[in-house]
């Protein structure tokens, strides 16, 4: 496989912080694809801005209805798999990301390239104590449904796709649209036996001070993710045992 890897950097009304995101991404040698998840029209207007000014470098793809953040990026690793790029390095639109450690996500994913590279989040004092701790809970789960340690974190978005394995299993396995689908993302690659690579990275809470994190609505999906993928686990396991059990 031809090592050929570009940025996608999901997008919902940050138009306060993305054009300085974009600046920090194109640091870096390589393209950035933006997708904009059906944003209000300030937002889109500044996407539409960046792109232009950025035209060597920087893609725009537009989704009209915003559908939320998995659908933005199931959408960009179809995007870049059409124009053959290899892998997609996701970051968030809000600046929580240390752009820094990016060279070690693209190190570790150009010496494993069919593994799943994952940022393992260090906080700063910026985080929200709530959000700390509740994190928790979705690790127990997440344990126990790859009856494994091997994930230390399912919810940074700072990550490394190899596009060609995943969206393969996107097509026949189904992971939420919304903020679920980091999660669920990876337990399924957990599933199907796929690598993975934990990267610590630091990460900080947002520059714009905007999350789309819906408490109510977000938890609710999450909570019913998680039960959807223990009983997922319950018919899997024999596999998963096994697969450790043999090596």
């Amino acid at each position: 496989m031809t090592f050929k890897p570009a940025i996608l950097i999901p997008v919902y009304n940050h138009e306060k912080a993305i054009g300085t995101i974009l600046m920090e991404a194109l640091n870096y040698e390589y393209p950035v694809l933006l997708v904009d998840d059906g944003s209000d029209a300030e937002c889109h207007d500044v996407l539409l801005s960046l792109r232009e000014e950025n035209a060597e470098r920087a893609m725009l793809l537009r989704l009209e209805k915003n559908s939320g953040k998995g659908a933005a990026v199931k959408a960009g690793f179809r995007e870049l798999q059409r124009l053959g790029y290899s892998h997609a390095l996701q970051i968030d639109a809000d600046g929580q990301h240390d752009l820094s450690d990016l060279p070690s996500f693209i190190a570790s994913g150009e010496a494993d390239q069919g593994a799943l590279i994952t940022g393992h989040p260090k906080y700063d004092e910026t985080v929200p104590m709530a959000r700390y701790y509740s994190r928790y809970l979705t690790h127990i789960w997440v344990w126990i449904n790859t009856l494994s340690f091997e994930i230390k974190d399912t919810m940074c978005g700072f990550r490394l796709y190899p596009l060609k394995p995943i969206t393969e299993m996107l097509n026949n396995e189904s992971c939420g649209d919304r903020m679920s689908f980091d999660t669920e993302v990876m337990v399924r690659w957990h599933w199907q036996g796929g690598n993975i690579v934990n990267i610590s990275t630091r990460v900080h809470y947002p520059i714009d001070g905007i999350s789309h994190f819906d408490a109510w609505h977000d938890n609710l999906r999450i909570s019913g993710m998680h039960a959807r993928l223990f009983f997922g686990m319950l018919r899997r396991a024999p596999q998963i045992i096994g697969r450790k059990w043999h090596g």
